[in-house]
């Protein structure tokens, strides 16, 4: 049976129009016209996958049949061969020797930043004072990068433009990605280019005269002293700089993003951050938390799972390196195959009124037997965000500072719209102390 193409395919363009207008609601769409589906970005013919069973295929089953793809390719300019961004063998090596710094011993160093960081924020509020939320989370999680890959704070100068240029490059990289070829000379592609420059000028200043010898215990030491077990070999100077290129983006912008949109939800209902205050009191008993206390944060945690799947990323690619049968279609070498995240964790099929926040979904048995690949937030197989534990624990940390002292309130009728990239356009909330 031949698969479908995509409704709103334009000449030259493909579905480019289509994915830029109303990206959430066209892919979460193409569920109805089968598990793949052709679709076009200008003359790149892609293979849309909307079946869970198959994407966890493509991510873990098949994981090795599968390279980076075209969307990461894109932001090669940017942040070069990081582990985000490259392909195997490569990417197999620098995962090993980066995955020691995200043990949990480290994490349980880092957890200490977290918290001094978090209760210098939360103390530096007063009460009845309105808030940009989602400001005050990015610095709280350019800080905690800061010191926690750094050993130090990040200067004004550092963090201004990590706000200003990382947002940019994101979203600009995505029309890179969505755009044909002929686009790329549009004023949108050197805007992104002058982003990027401003951003490596940054990470090299970050990495003037670090001593690579030298263990000042930081994330950037564990990078520049680890060893290739086999031949011995440290990472190059420039591949130090790529991979700092990927943690400083990957660690503030998700968790950015997943604290911002914690508060915001916890703001919207007082019951469930009544519940989350409980938690805190009742583990804690006053005391700051620490990262052997976050086991006993449930409900907490479930929250952090309940943004996760609400607020997930819009699109991934993939590019398959060798043929491979997923059913439905047989992919070539070459051939790009896309799928969504956020589709996925809002799918009907598979979820109970998915529009509703709802951290207790996470306590049923209906969660817990979900299928592979429904929820994703991480992505999966060889290729999982080495930062996920990491994120996870930075993120309740965050909110168990925070809703030990502090209720917060939206203000007034405000409406925080959600954008594709998962960014709200500006989040007032008014901090209150707690009853």
């Amino acid at each position: 049976m031949a698969l479908r193409v995509a409704p709103g395919r334009w000449p030259l363009l493909g579905h480019t129009v289509a994915l830029v207008r109303r990206p959430v609601r066209f892919t979460a769409g193409l569920r109805e016209h089968g598990d793949v589906v052709q679709l076009s970005l200008g003359p790149l013919q892609t293979y849309f996958l909307t079946n869970p069973e198959i994407i966890h295929r493509v991510l873990v089953t098949n994981g090795s049949s599968f390279g980076t793809g075209i969307m990461f390719r894109k932001f090669r300019p940017y942040a070069g061969n990081g582990l985000a961004l490259s392909d195997e063998p490569f990417h197999r090596r620098q995962r090993k020797l980066m995955l020691p710094a995200f043990g949990r011993q480290h994490l349980r160093r880092y957890a200490e930043i977290w918290v001094r960081a978090t209760t210098a924020l939360v103390e530096s509020w007063r009460p009845g004072e309105v808030r940009q939320l989602d400001a005050d989370m990015h610095a709280l999680a350019m800080t905690n990068v800061g010191e926690t890959l750094f050993g130090t704070e990040l200067g004004e100068e550092a963090i201004r433009e990590a706000r200003r240029s990382i947002p940019l490059i994101i979203r600009l990289g995505m029309y890179r990605v969505l755009s044909p070829g002929f686009a790329e000379k549009l004023p949108f592609n050197r805007r992104f280019d002058q982003a990027t420059t401003r951003m490596k000028a940054v990470v090299h200043e970050l990495l003037a005269g670090r001593d690579a010898d030298t263990d000042h215990g930081d994330l950037l030491s564990t990078l520049l002293l680890a060893r290739d077990a086999e031949t011995g070999e440290r990472m190059t100077r420039e591949q130090v700089h790529d991979e700092v290129m990927t943690l400083l983006t990957a660690g503030t912008e998700t968790t950015a993003l997943i604290l911002a949109w914690s508060c915001h939800e916890l703001g919207r209902d007082p019951g469930m951050a009544e519940r989350v205050r409980a938690e805190v009191d009742q583990v804690l008993g006053g005391r700051p938390v620490t990262f052997d206390d976050l086991p006993a944060l449930v409900y907490t945690g479930q929250v952090v799972s309940e943004v996760l799947r609400k607020y997930a990323l819009w699109i991934l690619m993939r590019r398959t390196e060798q043929e491979v049968d997923l059913g439905p279609v047989r992919l070539r070498p070459g051939d790009e195959v896309m799928f969504s995240p956020l589709a996925l964790h809002t799918d009907p099929r598979y979820w109970d009124h998915p529009d509703v926040f709802d951290p207790d979904r996470w306590s049923t048995e209906r969660v817990r037997s979900l299928p592979p690949g429904v929820f994703i937030p991480f992505g999966s197989g060889s290729r999982q965000c080495i930062g996920h534990l990491f994120a996870r624990a930075e993120v309740v940390i965050g909110l168990a500072t925070i809703f030990a002292r502090w209720r917060l309130e939206p203000v007034g009728p405000v409406r925080v719209r959600y954008t594709t990239m998962a960014y709200p356009r500006g989040m007032p909330m008014t901090v209150r102390p707690r009853k």
